[in-house]
């Protein structure tokens, strides 16, 4: 079968653009066939697409196939595993045909959004549970918080019993959006005035915990405000990996933290089989009792659309989880 898929261009130096990614058409054959009907979108995917990639598995190459998350329907099944029809998921990445054993497909249950499978949820509920373990009488602050993590840790907090959560975000609209619709008790966004200003004035004695994933200006405002003992959780640090070198903040100050007793707890996005399912049972629980959002942003269009989709991402633009469902 001839398929269109997003592949890159080039490994990414300083500020990404669309010429970092091309289109092409190839051919796909396996003992399973799967149409494409929704592909994810991620911050961290940023990072797999870096020359200098620090993350601990290997970086995406040139022309390559960008390997991300996909919801998809089997159109072609030689396997007793998967019938025609059948809702999966793979690692398939940014194509609108993807084909394979039948192994590197997990079924599905059907729902009624689907894109629901692609959302960020192990890593916000691992990272705040787990990581962080966060509990009453917290006081939660939470960087980049309208994202997709974000979006969803604040929420997992104050499920967790937080006294507490506070986010940041990059404009007045979202901080209307994590406070009116989200939960959080409070939020500010981070042009508008210095963040540890606006940290000490929300949180006046002091963060318990931070779940990071923007790092810079906002992690050095978390530090000056945390009591002895914080815990930070440090999912990404989203400010040093957009712009070039000139453009990045600092990396952070690891001897400021020791001297104030933070402890630094960075964890891997990539999940074991009982953290996605921790997640999935406390989130169909959340979700049935009426106190969990699920914020998502569904954007349609070709395969030819998703870089774009992805670079409108990395600049902001959107709120919640992030997928691209394909037309």
């Amino acid at each position: 079968m001839i398929t269109r898929e997003i592949q890159l261009a080039a490994q990414i130096v300083g500020i990404p653009t669309l010429d970092h990614f091309t289109v092409a058409t190839t051919e796909v054959d396996g003992e399973v066939v799967v149409r494409a009907d929704q592909v994810g979108l991620a911050a961290t995917y940023l990072e797999l697409m870096r020359a200098d990639c620090t993350i601990p598995v290997p970086a995406w190459q040139p022309g390559r196939r960008v390997g991300v998350a996909a919801i998809g329907t089997v159109v072609r099944s030689d396997s007793p595993e998967l019938a025609v029809g059948d809702l999966v998921q793979s690692m398939t990445g940014w194509s609108e045909y993807s084909a394979g054993p039948a192994a590197q497909y997990v079924k599905l249950d059907p729902i009624a959004d689907p894109g629901y499978y692609l959302g960020q949820g192990p890593t916000a509920y691992y990272g705040m549970a787990d990581v962080a373990g966060v509990g009453e009488g917290d006081v939660v602050f939470v960087s980049g918080a309208a994202g997709g993590v974000g979006s969803l840790a604040g929420q997992i907090a104050k499920c967790l019993g937080a006294a507490r959560v506070i986010g940041s975000a990059g404009s007045p609209a979202k901080v209307d959006y994590l406070v009116d619709e989200l939960g959080y008790d409070a939020a500010f966004d981070y042009h508008d005035g210095s963040p540890v200003d606006r940290l000490r004035e929300l949180a006046p004695e002091g963060i318990s915990v931070f779940f990071d994933v923007v790092g810079g200006e906002q992690y050095q405002a978390a530090l000056q405000t945390a009591r002895p003992g914080s815990r930070f959780a440090l999912c990404g640090s989203l400010s040093s990996q957009l712009g070039g070198a000139a453009e990045r903040f600092p990396e952070p100050d690891h001897a400021a933290a020791q001297a104030r007793g933070v402890e630094l707890l960075p964890f891997s996005c990539h999940h074991t089989t009982d953290q996605i399912a921790a997640w999935r049972e406390h989130f169909s629980t959340w979700l049935g009792e009426g106190c969990f959002v699920y914020p998502q942003t569904v954007i349609k269009g070709g395969i030819e659309d998703v870089p774009q989709a992805f670079l409108s991402l990395l600049q902001g633009s959107y709120r919640g989880n992030v997928s691209v469902r394909l037309s």
